[in-house]
């Protein structure tokens, strides 16, 4: 198996672990209704930089909560991965969903003197 793949199940185990922790264990409600969208580990593990998605209005709560419990969802991952150390956990607000609505609505009121009307 490949690093690079190696990497990327490691990454997406991570992900599902701190999804399922999160829903589960942490009762904080800054921290209900989000979504883990993706998990970065530095090479050697030492890091994990978790992305989370959330309504726009509750990006700083959700931060707060998430470092708040991040040495419970942290303690909680440890146990359930078997390796030698168990990563420094950041997190991170993953705009890329509301900057995909923005460009949607943007386009959608694009002027008539740019479309392209040939259909």
């Amino acid at each position: 198996m490949s690093r690079e793949s190696f990497g990327r199940k490691s990454n997406e185990r991570v992900r599902e672990m701190v999804a399922s922790i999160i829903s589960s264990e942490i009762s904080d409600p800054r921290v209900s209704l989000i979504t883990v969208t993706g998990v970065r580990t530095s090479p050697d593990r030492s890091v994990a930089s978790i992305y989370v998605s959330a309504a726009p209005e509750r990006y700083e709560e959700v931060l707060a909560g998430l470092n708040s419990a991040s040495g419970r969802i942290r303690t909680l991952l440890g146990k359930t991965l078997s390796w030698r150390v168990t990563p420094e956990l950041r997190f991170f607000i993953d705009d890329s969903i509301d900057e995909g609505e923005r460009i949607s609505k943007a386009l959608l009121d694009v002027p008539p003197t740019l479309r392209d009307d040939e259909e």
